[in-house]
This record gives structure tokens, C-alpha cells and sequence, in this order.
């Protein structure tokens, strides 16, 4: 296994992603509301996973109880953990087409085999020095079974460290991630500057699994400062696109429990 360090920040204190926090504020689709084990399939070809990934970080971080001074002084690293198989389809970071909050701040772990990076990853978790744990993963590996996938959960809601674990080209599979996603890329929204020139990155975001909220699909866009947030499909179900917690059903049920999802 090949680890490099592209540079260090000053390590603070670790936060966790508080469901008291979203309570109080709202939910809205972006925010891990206390679900710090997440997974995001995406297309290898669309390029879309990782960049929601970081996007969804960057929203759940600069919302985190206590950071009330956001993501300009947090100058904790993000340790980035790839196996061979997602560097092939996707390639490797390049820090100058990072998100600028990134580029200072990033450690990438490079994994020859599942096994490596599942161990990289659950490291990672358990150092409370990191802001949060980005993992790419290609295919559906043997070594990532619902055993693996729940000694994720656990080692990032001990140490309050998040994850957001893409998922390429990979088939739904037995999980206890706490929120579970699949996207795509979607067109953007017009530019600002100019109306031929691409405008901010959009998603097709669909919550197919979350422990406190039903199942709702949306677009996501992102400007980048935060992901807005807009519905998918205009018939769509009130409760799906409002993002209300759950009154009533198997999400809000389940409890502490984890879910396994299909």
C-alpha cells in the first residue's frame, strides 16, 4: 500500500455531526444529520461520485455543532483513500482542480487491494484529528460485506469522524451505512458570465436509504460555497421532497438500529 502526504493542517479539535443540530436547524438534503457513515454510488464514466463526496463534506463540516467560526479556521486534514480499482476508473486526485478548502489539506492513500483501503479507511476513522474520511471503492468487493461495512459505522460514531464512501460502478448491496445515496450528473444550471459556458455542477441525488428521513430524489447544485437544493421531479410526494424527518414508517422506527439496505 502506497500512502502520500500532500500537506498537513493544524489539527483541531473533532466535532460530530450532531441530529440535535438539525433538529434545531432543519434538515435539508446535503446535511449527514448525525449519519456519519455514508455511501454514494455513482457511474465511474459521469465523474459524479467524489465530486459530490466533497461537496457533501464541505456542507455537513461548515454545519457542524460548535463551528461557528465555519471552514476558515478548521485546518484539520482529509485523508482520501482510493484501491487500484477506483484509481483506474477514476484517477488519482490533482490538488489544482481540488475544491480550494481542500488543496491544503489533503492526504491520499493509495490501496492495492480492498482489503488495504477498508483498513486504511477504518484507521482513518479512529483518528479523531481528522476532519473527515473520503473513501473510493470500485465494483462490489468481497472484503466490503455487511461484517466490514459495520465496522466502519462503529469506528466513525465512536471517534466522531464522518465517512462518505463512493461507491463505482457498484451494485446496492448489504450496507449499514446510515444514509445511502445514488447520483448522477444533471445539467447545470446556466452561467452567470456567460450563457454558452457550463454553469456550477449539478447532481441527480437520490436518498435511497436514511435512518430518520423517507426516500426522496432532488437536484443539487453547487455554487461553491454549499449545495441548493431543488426538487427533481415536480409530482414528486410532498414528504419526499420536503425532507421532513419521518413521523411515521420503517426509517423513523428503526431506531438506533442499523440498517441494512438492499
Amino acid at each position: 500500500m502506497d500512502c502520500s502526504a500532500s500537506s498537513f493542517g493544524l489539527p483541531g479539535p473533532s466535532r460530530s455531526l450532531g441530529l440535535s443540530f438539525v433538529q434545531a436547524s432543519g434538515w435539508r438534503p446535503g446535511l449527514a444529520e448525525g449519519a456519519l457513515h455514508n455511501e454514494i454510488f455513482a457511474c465511474s464514466r459521469a465523474a459524479s461520485g467524489a465530486g459530490l463526496a466533497l461537496a457533501l463534506a464541505r456542507d455537513a463540516l461548515s454545519h457542524a455543532p460548535g463551528n461557528a467560526v465555519q471552514e476558515a479556521e478548521d485546518r484539520r486534514c482529509v485523508l482520501w483513500v482510493q484501491d487500484r480499482t477506483a484509481i483506474r476508473l477514476g484517477g488519482r486526485p490533482y490538488r489544482p482542480g481540488l475544491p480550494p478548502w481542500l488543496q491544503g489539506r489533503l492526504i491520499h492513500v493509495a490501496a492495492d487491494k480492498p482489503e488495504d483501503a477498508l483498513f486504511a479507511l477504518e484507521e482513518g476513522l479512529r483518528c479523531r484529528d481528522l476532519a473527515c474520511v473520503v473513501g473510493e471503492l470500485g465494483g462490489n468487493p468481497r472484503a466490503l460485506d455487511f461484517t466490514a461495512s459495520r465496522r466502519l459505522s462503529l469506528a466513525a460514531e465512536k471517534h466522531g469522524v464522518p465517512l462518505w464512501l463512493v461507491r463505482m460502478d457498484a451494485a446496492r448491496d448489504l450496507s449499514s451505512a446510515r444514509m445511502r445515496w445514488e447520483v448522477r450528473a444533471a445539467p447545470s444550471a446556466a452561467s452567470p458570465w456567460d450563457a454558452r459556458a457550463p454553469g456550477p455542477p449539478a447532481w441527480r441525488a437520490t436518498l435511497f436509504r436514511a435512518r430518520n428521513h423517507p426516500p426522496g430524489e432532488w437536484t443539487l447544485d453547487d455554487d461553491g460555497q454549499s449545495l441548493a437544493v431543488r426538487p427533481a421531479k415536480p409530482g414528486a410526494t410532498p414528504a419526499a421532497q420536503s425532507g421532513a424527518p419521518y413521523p411515521l414508517g420503517l426509517a423513523f422506527a428503526s431506531g438506533a438500529r442499523s440498517l441494512a439496505a438492499g
